[in-house]
């Protein structure tokens, strides 16, 4: 299979790629044993982008460029062998390779399986190149450059175990070592020179330090979680309103603290001095002033020294609350920004979601359209249906057999007085004759209504009446055809020329006219004959247009 830089033969590169030939898949990649119309004409192997010739053999298409660039007068590998076949169509030149699209199909819907050793993929040819790709059981160099072949899932392995060109240097004595040997690796700056014993560093070892926990930011204010880098910064993200809360917290203790002081009572000097509180601060100067009195008595400068250190102590006290307050402030603009760029990206979400629903919208409307228009192509094809239907019945030469099933049926509702009378398919009495057609009453019509099939004939409104002789004169034969072909019914009549039923049409069709007494109702079930047979009859109609 080709790797590298792939060649074209309709244009760009053709520089080879250092394994580009042969080309082709490996046969033994394939479930089953590949056809010959897959395999390449050169290399043999299952085609690779297949080109055909004009002689009718397949070529990968790196294999193509490989012989072209390599030969002249080039001459087809496959009619080379069979020496009988001689053509000007043998001798390929570039123009005459075509790309195999149907091939090509057909070859990337193969069942293939992966070749390393270990490995259970299995799927079709068309993934092979992406599997092999990122297969965990591949053959592949170390990527450092030590020349050992490693399966990709152990390359890691290699590289921290056995890689000879995986070396780092000694944070003390910086030597430069592999990671096995820098584990067993004793720095000479860490021996003791009196006791001659090494002193151990976790230093040496790389991996401790990844072990090490670091604290919230906001471990100041009081935030107690501790994790790995990657933890800490997840917490950070997900922990915005615990944050605000304890800086809250923090702000209110301020406030009372400066609300106090601006009061003059120095009662919580802890800022100044952890374990000691302001009061205790002021017992013990109050305590000196006693003692001084008790010897000298109250003097003004004791007071005023007095005033100096308490004076001193808030001044101190009021920058250390300053500090804190920077620090809290700066604490606090970086949660803004936090917050700010979260509902920049809320305002995108949202707007990316908007657009979503109205390509949705836009889509739906697209999905009701194509409805619409297959509702009215099944309409359309429903009526072409019927239209073929009726053109498949109808004949030219005056003579029309008409089957009617379901007749129990039929006359079960012509008897109610629901469906009274039926029309047999239009038909011509000749290509570009009268338009005709039949009616029938099963349960009778006038004077042979309920004892009687009345059969008439009806002449309709044509596409040649304008060129046809009027009245309609012909002679016209009905038939009660018996399935037995014992004895048909037959009865005939010729026209009234007087009757408008044989005139020109103004209307779709003419007032029937025929035979009201065509067939006895009690003689359609006669065991003797077989007028209707499997609830079917049929019915003739010839018009004698010789006459």
């Amino acid at each position: 299979m080709a790797s590298g830089s792939e060649p074209s033969i309709n244009g760009g590169s053709s520089i080879p790629g250092e394994n580009e030939y042969p080309s082709g898949f490996p046969q033994s990649i394939c479930d089953e044993v590949p056809k010959e119309k897959f395999l390449c004409s050169n290399c043999n192997n299952v085609l690779n982008k297949a080109r055909q010739t004009v002689c009718g053999h397949r070529y990968c298409l790196a294999c193509v460029n490989w012989l072209l660039r390599n030969n002249k007068d080039l001459v087809c590998t496959k009619c080379k062998e069979d020496q009988s076949i001689e053509s000007d169509t043998s001798v390929l030149t570039l123009d005459q390779f075509f790309n195999d699209a149907a091939i090509n199909k057909e070859i990337l819907d193969l069942k293939v399986h992966c070749a390393n050793q270990g490995c259970p993929w299995r799927s079709t040819l068309k993934n092979f190149e992406d599997h092999q790709s990122q297969c965990e059981y591949a053959l592949i160099p170390c990527n450092i450059g030590c020349g050992i072949m490693v399966q990709r899932k152990t390359l890691a392995t290699h590289l921290e175990r056995g890689c000879p060109n995986n070396k780092t240097a000694c944070t003390s004595c910086s030597g430069i070592l592999t990671l096995r040997e820098l584990k067993k690796h004793v720095c000479p700056s860490s021996v003791d020179k009196k006791t001659g014993k090494a002193e151990k560093r976790q230093k040496n070892n790389p991996l401790g330090s990844s072990k090490k926990k670091e604290p919230c930011v906001f471990s100041e204010v009081g935030c107690p979680f501790k994790g790995n880098a990657d933890k800490v910064k997840e917490h950070e993200s997900c922990s915005h309103v615990g944050h605000l809360q304890l800086l809250l917290e923090v702000i209110r203790g301020l406030k009372c603290n400066l609300s106090s002081q601006e009061r003059g009572v120095p009662e919580n000097l802890d800022f100044l001095q952890p374990g000691q509180t302001g009061s205790s601060l002021v017992s013990h100067e109050e305590n000196e002033l006693e003692t001084d009195g008790g010897e000298s008595g109250v003097n003004d400068k004791a007071s005023s020294l007095h005033d100096d250190q308490a004076e001193l102590a808030v001044g101190q006290q009021l920058d250390t609350l300053q500090q804190r307050v920077q620090v809290m402030e700066n604490i606090i603009s970086a949660l803004n920004r936090e917050v700010e760029k979260t509902q920049i990206s809320v305002v995108s979400l949202e707007r990316d979601n908007l657009n979503n629903q109205q390509i949705i919208q836009h889509l739906e409307t697209k999905v009701e359209e194509q409805q619409q228009w297959l509702v009215r192509k099944d309409i359309h094809i429903t009526s072409l249906q019927q239209c073929i239907s009726g053109l498949q019945d109808v004949s030219y030469d005056g003579t029309f057999l008409w089957p009617l099933c379901d007749v129990t049926q039929r006359l079960r509702e012509a008897a109610t007085g629901h469906k009274i009378s039926q029309y047999s398919p239009a038909f011509y009495t000749a290509r570009y004759g009268f338009k005709v057609c039949m009616r029938l009453y099963l349960n009778g019509d006038g004077v042979g209504k309920g004892t009687h099939i009345s059969l008439f004939f009806v002449i309709m409104k044509g596409e040649y009446d304008g060129i046809l002789q009027w009245p309609f004169r012909h002679k016209v034969t009905f038939f009660l055809i018996d399935q037995n072909q014992r004895e048909h019914v037959i009865d005939a009549f010729r026209p009234d020329l007087c009757s408008a039923s044989f005139h020109q049409p103004v209307s779709e069709m003419n007032v029937a006219s025929g035979c009201p007494l065509f067939f006895p109702l009690g003689k359609l079930r006669s065991p003797k004959h077989a007028y209707c047979k499997d609830d079917t009859i049929y019915i003739k109609c010839v018009v004698d247009t010789s006459s």
